[in-house]
């Protein structure tokens, strides 16, 4: 049960790391408040999120 813990934070981490690689402060921003989001059971929270994170990715296209 550890080692899953373990190995769930890591990839958590490196997600985090290559989101704010990949989109900067916005990207980090967005993905915290749809985690926040979702833990606390709030779709407002979580769908303020899920706006960021695609006007994040789809910025350029835009």
């Amino acid at each position: 049960m550890a080692v899953l813990a373990l190995l769930a934070a890591a990839f958590a981490v490196t997600f985090e790391q290559f989101v704010q690689w990949k989109y900067g402060s916005v990207g980090i921003a967005g993905l915290l408040l749809l985690t926040v989001g979702i833990k606390a059971k709030s779709p407002t929270c979580s769908s303020i999120g899920a706006v960021v994170l695609a006007l994040t990715v789809t910025g350029p296209a835009l």
